[in-house]
């Protein structure tokens, strides 16, 4: 028996499942892709699907008559507001198999096309809404307008002055509406250092526009959803929180929804909670591959999502649980820049457990990545394992190998590209970790204090994460080269970024122990061991803290 939904669909829009019964056949074939478009096939894009709840409500009101098209084109616009890029061109799709004169559609599948990296077909999309622009409102002609002007910004590479004049147009274009809760939207948008933003990297002037969407409409997941990372950015984790939560509450069909409620629950220390969410997202996921015959590689936020999973498992100190997500997460190509360079975690995590074999495999394997991002830190990561192993001359073959693709690397990157800045800090770090091991901590250590200082400053999730364990990486190999007050100035730097996490205390406590406080260590390795209460039995930083004599509280 079918399920309701698809009865209703199929009740609904007879058109769409008699043969060649539909009067716009042939004008659908115009909408139809003739290849992939980014990373995905053109058969998933335009494969049907039926009206969903709980992706968020949107209304953004199009020109058209066709029953249906409205109720697409708005699902379409609901999944871009949470990077759903796939359903929302398959929304779009739908809505232009109802309606082929539907300007705006085609609008809402350039910005998909984008989502995916194709630029060629985010602007073809652009070229077929300006043909269809004369059956459109004014309004809707100036969004489409809107959107050309930010493809031209994009297409500039950065250019300072084509996004002035993108954002000067959006706010021409409010002057006449308003009451446009999407244009709000995406003048907050265009308040990111980029054109091609798209709410991951706002701040403070930002969130002025999203605030003025939410005075029109309350319940605009898509304003709570681009306030959260805006806050993130600002390092205002409270307000990031609170409209998690409810951007989790109004959109809870979304696996990134509830991935980024767990974004801040880890960050005020409610790391299980955060478990939860991550989880939450993990199994949204898994259903929709499987109801929907997607493979899972073709979803960006998959790989993402596993990523923070994985490392809160690693936070907890259950390493068993964090190694197999990590490898999962770490397994096949990344369809972007961003998921490929964070697979640098997993050589990292086999390097933190002295695994150095393993470590020296996963990480050679990155040295054949697609962007040069990936290969600076795949031979920043090669070096530190020779460093642990003792072989200096090779550490230096790859300090100089990851600086050569580091120059590879754009100073500046649009959208949610990553710049120079992002792998610095790993190549600055293998240069401090060769003199520290070379007899000259005295050179090393303002290198690695300002590593630390620019590790901690990069923006995101994963960099809050990631900058605690390099953090931890750090003090370690100060300890074991014997430059306690680098392995001192660490742990301050540890506890400062998370008082909440087990591996601060544990650095705190063995410096404490190394120059005889006992009073002080015993409190920050007991606070240690009790934090680790949940992790692996055998984890030995519960050893390590053991052979003190410390306990846990």
């Amino acid at each position: 028996m079918m399920s309701r939904p698809i009865v209703a669909f199929l009740t609904i829009f007879p058109a769409l499942v008699a043969a060649g019964a539909s009067p716009a056949s042939a004008r659908q074939e115009d909408h139809a892709c003739a290849g992939p478009v980014g990373y995905v096939p053109g058969e998933i894009l335009e494969r049907a699907l039926p009206i969903r709840d709980g992706v968020g409500k949107v209304h953004d009101p199009v020109t058209t008559s066709a029953p249906g098209a409205q109720a697409f084109y708005d699902q379409g616009v609901a999944y871009l507001h949470s990077y759903v890029w796939i359903e929302a061109a398959r929304s779009f799709h739908q809505a232009l198999k109802l309606d082929p004169d539907l300007a705006m559609a085609y609008v809402g599948l350039s910005r998909a096309y984008s989502g995916l990296e194709d630029p060629k077909a985010a602007k073809d999309s652009l070229t077929k809404a300006k043909a269809l622009a004369p059956r459109a409102s004014e309004r809707e002609r100036r969004r489409i307008d809107l959107r050309g002007r930010q493809l031209e910004a994009m297409e500039e590479g950065g250019s300072a002055q084509r996004l002035i004049d993108y954002r000067k147009a959006i706010d021409e274009a409010l002057l006449l509406d308003g009451g446009d809760t999407e244009l709000w939207l995406i003048r907050g948008n265009a308040e990111e250092s980029s054109a091609a933003g798209r709410g991951q990297r706002g701040g403070l002037a930002s969130t002025l526009y999203y605030e003025r969407a939410l005075a029109l409409d309350p319940d605009n997941f898509a304003a709570h959803h681009y306030l959260v990372h805006s806050f993130e950015t600002m390092g205002r984790i409270e307000d990031a929180l609170r409209h998690g939560e409810v951007y989790e509450r109004l959109a809870p069909m979304i696996p990134h929804a509830h991935h980024m409620y767990g974004h801040d629950l880890r960050r005020v220390g409610r790391i299980e909670e955060a478990i939860e969410r991550f989880r939450r997202a993990d199994e949204l996921e898994q259903a929709y591959y499987a109801a929907e015959k997607i493979p899972a590689s073709l979803d960006w936020h998959h790989k993402h999502n596993l990523d923070l999973l994985s490392t809160s498992y690693q936070y907890m100190g259950r390493m068993r649980t964090a190694e197999e997500l990590m490898k999962e997460a770490a397994a096949g190509e990344s369809v972007t820049d961003y998921l490929e360079f964070n697979r640098k975690e997993w050589p990292a995590f086999l390097l933190s457990r002295g695994r150095y074999d393993e470590a020296l495999k996963a990480a050679r394997e990155l040295t054949s990545g697609k962007w040069p991002i990936t290969r600076a830190a795949a031979h920043a990561l090669l070096g530190e394992v020779d460093l642990a192993t003792g072989s200096i001359g090779e550490a230096r073959s790859e300090l100089a190998e990851a600086g050569a693709a580091l120059e590879e690397v754009p100073i500046v990157a649009p959208g949610i590209s990553l710049p120079r800045s992002a792998a610095q800090p790993l190549v600055d770090e293998l240069r401090a970790g060769i003199l520290l091991r070379t007899g000259r901590p005295d050179e090393a250590r303002p290198i690695f204090m300002e590593v630390e200082r620019r590790t901690r400053a990069i923006p995101g999730p994963d960099a809050w994460s990631q900058a605690l364990f390099r953090l931890e990486a750090i003090a370690r190999a100060a300890r074991e080269a014997g430059d306690w007050e680098l392995a001192d100035l660490t742990a301050r730097q540890m506890m400062e970024h998370d008082p909440s996490y087990a591996g601060s205390h544990l650095a705190a406590g063995l410096v404490a122990h190394q120059r005889g406080d006992e009073a002080a260590a015993r409190s920050e390795l007991g606070e240690a061991g009790r934090l680790w209460v949940a992790a692996d039995p055998d984890l030995p930083e519960l050893a390590q803290i053991r052979s003190t004599g410390a306990t846990a509280r």
